[in-house]
């Protein structure tokens, strides 16, 4: 039995009227009748009783046409359902952002703009670091991902760059700094710092730690280490020291913590899509 029997004896039953059936199917009136009887063949049993014009459903044939219909919507509906999620409608989506990008800007945009789009579709965001994002990308365990980098991702990986962020110094409200109109680079140089750990982000550590050579801030003194964005702000608002962070930081800046742009200080941030 194949489905489209099925089909030709739904259209039959509705009918009542082989003719008319065949018209509506777009096939010749006795292939039709020739599927029919290999159906009731196969069955075992009668579906119509022929009539003078036209057809009637058995008693059996009754019943079949309900458990037909059923049967044909949903097949309908499962092939609905695969095609939602081969076209993205419907499905999972796994992607990962920085927390830092979380508050403001493109990523909760694009997951607002997700949800009302793909109505049917989950969305599964995961808090993760640039370098976490990327290795997760490649393994499959994620679709995509918003990262921080200051270098186009490998060409393994299909990236869209969607903002650019600047380099800021977060430090203590009422620190001395905070009094300078035009702060610089030199004039940091006996602050204590929270510092990221190289491992964190590779790129951004050489970049941070030439900028600062160039700018008479050879050897920052870095107090304490941080891996992420949200752990530097928090020991700045404990006093610890000041942090270089990405300016989106406003967003989640703690009310102690004041945020500082640095003259000579001058390294965009691109987010990727990745």
């Amino acid at each position: 039995m194949e489905l489209r029997h099925l089909r030709y004896f739904v259209a039959v039953g509705d009918d009542q009227h082989y003719g008319r059936a065949a018209e509506r199917l777009g096939i010749a009136q006795p292939a039709l009748s020739r599927q029919i009887q290999d159906l009731e063949q196969e069955l075992g049993f009668k579906l119509f009783e022929r009539l003078p014009r036209g057809v009637r459903l058995s008693a059996a044939g009754t019943l079949f046409l309900t458990d037909a219909r059923r049967i044909l919507q949903d097949v309908e509906e499962a092939k609905l359902r695969a095609e939602r999620v081969a076209t993205g409608k419907a499905g999972t989506l796994s992607i990962g952002f920085v927390e830092l990008l979380s508050w403001r800007g493109v990523v909760p945009d694009s997951f607002r703009r997700f949800r009302r789009r793909q109505p049917d579709a989950e969305l599964d965001p995961q808090p993760l670091r640039s370098i976490e994002q990327i290795e997760a990308v490649r393994s499959g365990r994620l679709a995509a991902g918003f990262i921080f980098s200051l270098a186009e991702p490998d060409g393994d990986l299909a990236q869209l760059p969607v903002a650019r962020h600047k380099v800021v110094l977060a430090a203590p409200r009422g620190h001395a700094v905070t009094r300078l109109k035009r702060p610089r680079l030199r004039d940091l140089c006996d602050v204590p710092f929270v510092w990221f750990h190289r491992w964190a982000n590779p790129l951004f550590y050489e970049r941070i730690m030439q900028a600062c050579l160039r700018g008479g801030l050879s050897t920052p003194r870095i107090v304490q280490y941080a891996a992420d964005h949200a752990t530097a702000l928090s020991l700045v608002a404990c006093r610890l020291g000041v942090a270089f962070v990405s300016e989106t930081a406003r967003w989640q800046c703690p009310r102690g913590v004041k945020l500082l742009p640095i003259a000579d200080l001058d390294i965009p941030v691109p987010i990727y899509l990745i």
